[in-house]
C-alpha cells in the first residue's frame, strides 16, 4: 500500500508539540514539582487542545476515515464519564474524562494522518530533541536531570523520575529502529537517536525500560531479517522464537527467584506484589464499577489510604495498568481495553506484509512494548500519556483503509519501495476522488 506525502512542516511541528506535552517533559517538574494537578498545568493544556482542534480540522476528511476507532474511543469516554455517578471523586473524574477525550482524539488524528513511515519518523525526531534536552539537564542542571534522594545518581532528564524518561526513550528507540528498517535513505538522525535513547535507557537502570527496549528493537530486527531472509529463514526464526519463549516461561515458572535476581529484582518486584494484593482486595469490593475514572489515587481517597497503610508507603499508582483499570472502571473497563488491544494486534498482524514493510514494523513492535509496559506501569486509558496515545494511534492505523496497493517486488525491497513511493507522492492528487496519476 502507498501512502500520501509527508505532512507539511507546520503540521509536524504542531503534532510534535502535542507529543512533547504528553510525555510530561520539563513542564511537570517545573510547574508541579509535587506531581499534583495545579491550575497552571490546566492552563498550559488549553493552547494544546486548541492545536489539537486545528490539526483535526485540517485533516478532517482523513481523520473521519478512522471511524471504527472513533466509535471505540467514544465507548471508552462514555464508560469513563458514566463512572462519575459512583466515583469517589466526581470532580476529578469529570475533568480527566475531558482530558482523555481530547488526547484520545489527537491519537486518532496522529494514526490516521501520519501514514506509513511518517509516524515513526515523527516520533524519532521528537525523541531526538527530548534526548538532547535530557543530556543538557543531566550535565548542566543536575539538580533537575539527576535523582538527588531516592535513586540518587540515576538519570531522569526532563522528567519527574527515571521510569518516565525510560518509557519515552524506549518509544524513541523503537521508532528510530523502524526508520532504519523502512528503507528511508535518511540515516544519520535515526542512528543518532537510537544511540542516545539507548544510552539514556541504560542510565535510568530501569529494568522495565531495558526489557521494553529489548522487545522493541528485537521485534523490529527480527521481522526485518525474516523479510530479507526468505521463507526458510522465516520458518527457522519462528521455530527458534517458540522454543526460546517456551524455555523462558518454563524457567520463570520453576525458578522465578533466580530470574528476578538476575534482573536485580526481589521476589516482590520492589514491593509491587504487595501493592497488587492490596488492590485486588479493593477490587473485590467493587468488581463491576470500580471507584471512578482517575479517582482512586487522590490524596483524600479512603480506599487508597488503606492500600498505603497496608504497604507502608505512599503508593502513587498500581504499577500495573490492568489492575489500575480494575480499581477505576471494574471488569467492564479492563475487558473493553483488552478487546481493543486484541483487535489492534490482529489487524496489525494482518497488515504486516504491506503496511509493516513501509513503516519498518513499528506498529507491531510498539504493541509488544506497550503490552510489557502495561504489566509494570499504569499506562492504560490514561488521560495524558504517550504510551496510551501511541496505542490508540496504532488502533487508528489498523482500522483505517489505505489508498493504494504496492506490488510484491517492491514490497520485498524496502529501499526501492521507499524511493518509488517518494516519486509517486510528488504527483499525488489531493482531490475528492483521491486518485493517483498512475498506478504501479
Amino acid at each position: 500500500m502507498l501512502t500520501e506525502r509527508e505532512p507539511p512542516l507546520w503540521e509536524r511541528v504542531g503534532a510534535m508539540i502535542c507529543i512533547v506535552m504528553l510525555t510530561g517533559a520539563l513542564i511537570g517538574p517545573v510547574f508541579a514539582p509535587n506531581q499534583g494537578e495545579t491550575p497552571m498545568l490546566r492552563l498550559i493544556w488549553l493552547p494544546v487542545y486548541a492545536i489539537i482542534f486545528g490539526l483535526i480540522a485540517a485533516r478532517f476528511d482523513r481523520v473521519m476515515r478512522a471511524w471504527p476507532a472513533w466509535l471505540a474511543l467514544l465507548g471508552l469516554v462514555i464508560l469513563a464519564y458514566v463512572s462519575k455517578y459512583w466515583s469517589i471523586d466526581p470532580a476529578v473524574t469529570g475533568r480527566r474524562v475531558i482530558a482523555m477525550a481530547m488526547t484520545g482524539s489527537f491519537a486518532l488524528y496522529l494514526g490516521s494522518s501520519f501514514r506509513g513511515p511518517h509516524l515513526p519518523r515523527l516520533l524519532m525526531q521528537t525523541a531526538l530533541l527530548l534526548a538532547l534536552g535530557s543530556l543538557v539537564m543531566v550535565f548542566a542542571f543536575p539538580a533537575i536531570g539527576v535523582h538527588q534522594t531516592d535513586n540518587a545518581g540515576l538519570w531522569r532528564g526532563l522528567w519527574y523520575e527515571k521510569n518516565q524518561m525510560g518509557i519515552v526513550m524506549v518509544a524513541g528507540a523503537t521508532a528510530a529502529a523502524a526508520c532504519l528498517a523502512s528503507g528511508d535513505p535518511r540515516r544519520w538522525a535515526p542512528v543518532l537517536t537510537l544511540v542516545l535513547t539507548t544510552v539514556l535507557v541504560l542510565a535510568t537502570q530501569s529494568k522495565t525500560s531495558l526489557l521494553s527496549l529489548m522487545v522493541g528493537l528485537g521485534l523490529v530486527s527480527t521481522l526485518w531479517a525474516m523479510r530479507r531472509g526468505g521463507a526458510a529463514f522465516t520458518v527457522v526464526c519462528v521455530w527458534l522464537g517458540i522454543v526460546m519463549a517456551s524455555i523462558g516461561v518454563y524457567i520463570f515458572l520453576t525458578e522465578p527467584e533466580s530470574i528476578l535476581a538476575a534482573l536485580g529484582k526481589d521476589p516482590s518486584l520492589t514491593g509491587r506484589t504487595h501493592i497488587w494484593d492490596s488492590l485486588m482486595r479493593r477490587v473485590s469490593e467493587r468488581p463491576w464499577t470500580g471507584y471512578g475514572y482517575s479517582a482512586f489515587w487522590g490524596r483524600t481517597s479512603v480506599p487508597a489510604a488503606f492500600v498505603r497503610q497496608e504497604t507502608g508507603w505512599l503508593v502513587p499508582s498500581a504499577h500495573n495498568g490492568w489492575i489500575d483499570l480494575l480499581v477505576q472502571l471494574g471488569w467492564p473497563g479492563a475487558l473493553a481495553v483488552g478487546s481493543l488491544f486484541v483487535t489492534a494486534t490482529l489487524m496489525t498482524l494482518v497488515r504486516l506484509g504491506s503496511a509493516g514493510v513501509r513503516e519498518g514494523y513499528w506498529a507491531i513492535a510498539y504493541l509488544g512494548v506497550f503490552l510489557l509496559l502495561s504489566l509494570s506501569e499504569s499506562v492504560l486509558l490514561s488521560h495524558a500519556s504517550l504510551p496510551w496515545t501511541l496505542f490508540l494511534a496504532i488502533l487508528a492505523r489498523a482500522l483505517t483503509s489505505e489508498t493504494l496497493p504496492i506490488s510484491t517486488p517492491l514490497a520485498r525491497n524496502p529501499r526501492a519501495a521507499y524511493q518509488t513511493r517518494s516519486r509517486i507522492a510528488a504527483q499525488y492528487v489531493h482531490g475528492p476522488a483521491r486518485r493517483p496519476l498512475f498506478r504501479l
